[in-house]
C-alpha cells in the first residue's frame, strides 16, 4: 500500500530507527542492527525514520554505514530540536542550531541530502516562521527535500504551514494513545498533510512484546511512563489480552491488527513500528496488505482506547515538552 509522503509515494509503513541504538533495553550489536536495515530494504520498505538524538547520532551512523549505497530506494527522514545534557533535556529549534544539526546529521548519514527533516518538538521560544523560514533556506540549499514537525497542536501546524508547507507532522498514534483526534487529524486531513504516527503498536505493548508480569530493564525508558507502571500495567494487561484475542481471531498478530486499524484512521495517515527482530520486521512491513474488516477494526479500538487504557503516556517532565492536545 503506498501512500504520498514528501513529493513521492512510499509503503504506508516505514520503519522506525530509534530502537537499534537507544530506548527500549540493550540495543542489538552494529552487525546486527546494519543486517536488520539491510533486510528491511530486500523486503520493501522505502521510509526510514531517525533523528539525531538516537543514541546521540548513533541510530543516523548506522544507517549511513548500512544503506546509503542504495540511497536511491528509499525516503530519508531525520529530526532535530531535542537537546539532552545528561539526564535534562531541553529544546532547541533556533535557525543556528538547526543549521548547524542538518549537517551533522548528514556527516552521520554519509549522504548530501535528507528527503525529510523534522523539529522533533515545538520551541516556544523562538517565533515560527524564523524556524521555518532556517528550513526554507536547506530546502533552496538542497540540504534538506522538505520540513515536518513532531508533536506539535493543530495551531502551531497551521501557522507554520502558512509560512511554508509542512511536508509531514509526526505524532504518537495507536489504540491507546488517541491525542491526534483532539485536532492534528483532522487539521492535518483538511491542509492535505501526511500524519506519521510513532508507536504504532503502543510501544510494543499491542505487539505482544511485553511480559506479565512486566519485567523491563533498567534503561528502558518505559519503566519511567505510568502506563508501565505497577499500579497500571495489571490493568492494562486485561485489555491487551482481549486485543491479542481478537486479533488470533481474526487470524493475524496482535501487531498486524494494531497497525491496521492505525492506517484506517485515514488515507494520509503512514505508520512506523520500530523493531530490532528480523520476525517483527517482515510482519509488521506485510500488515499494510492484510484486508480486516470494519467490525474487526471497531471492536479493536473499542478494546484499547483513551477512555480504557490506565496512566497517562508520558510522565510528567516530559508531558512539558509535548505541544500536541492533550485529555
Amino acid at each position: 500500500m503506498k501512500r504520498a509522503l514528501a513529493g513521492r509515494n512510499v509503503e504506508a509503513i516505514g520503519l522506525g530507527c530509534m530502537n537499534v541504538a537507544w530506548a527500549y533495553g540493550t540495543p542489538p550489536s552494529r552487525q546486527d542492527a546494519v543486517r536488520l536495515f539491510r533486510q528491511a530494504l530486500d523486503l520493501g520498505y522505502d521510509h526510514f525514520d531517525t533523528a539525531n538524538i538516537y543514541g546521540k547520532g548513533v541510530s543516523e551512523e548506522i544507517l549511513g554505514e548500512a544503506i546509503m549505497d542504495r540511497r536511491d530506494e528509499f525516503l530519508l527522514a531525520s529530526k532535530t530540536g531535542i537537546v539532552v545534557d545528561g539526564p535534562k533535556r531541553g529544546i532547541n529549534c533556533s535557525p543556528d542550531a538547526m543549521t548547524a544539526s542538518i549537517e551533522a546529521s548528514l556527516e552521520r548519514l554519509k549522504t548530501d541530502h535528507i528527503d525529510l527533516f523534522y523539529m522533533h518538538r515545538f520551541d516556544p521560544k523562538v517565533p515560527i516562521a524564523d524556524s521555518v523560514g532556517a528550513l526554507g533556506d536547506a530546502i533552496q540549499a538542497g540540504k534538506i527535500g522538505a520540513y515536518g514537525v513532531s508533536e506539535w497542536s493543530s495551531a502551531h501546524i497551521r501557522e507554520a504551514h502558512g509560512v511554508h508547507p509542512v511536508a509531514a507532522v509526526q505524532t504518537e498514534y495507536s489504540p491507546w494513545t488517541r491525542n491526534v483526534e483532539l485536532g492534528v487529524l483532522e487539521t492535518t486531513r483538511e491542509l492535505g498533510i501526511p500524519l506519521v504516527a510513532f508507536s504504532p503498536v503502543a510501544r510494543g505493548a499491542l505487539a505482544n512484546a511485553l511480559s506479565d508480569p512486566l519485567v523491563l530493564e533498567e534503561k528502558d525508558l518505559r519503566a519511567s511512563h505510568p502506563r508501565f507502571s505497577d499500579d497500571n500495567w495489571p490493568r492494562n494487561m486485561v485489555l491487551i489480552r482481549a486485543f491479542n484475542a481478537l486479533a488470533a481471531e481474526a487470524g493475524i498478530t496482535p501487531a498486524q491488527l494494531s497497525l491496521a486499524w492505525v492506517l484506517s484512521r485515514g488515507d494520509h495517515v503512514h505508520a512506523i513500528p520500530g523493531t530490532t527482530s528480523p520476525v517483527h520486521l517482515a510482519e509488521n512491513f506485510a500488515a499494510s496488505d492484510i484486508a480486516v474488516s470494519d467490525e474487526v477494526l471497531a471492536k479493536a479500538g473499542d478494546i484499547v482506547n483513551q477512555q480504557t487504557v490506565s496512566g497517562r503516556r508520558y510522565p510528567e517532565v516530559m508531558r512539558g515538552t509535548i505541544d500536541t492536545e492533550d485529555f
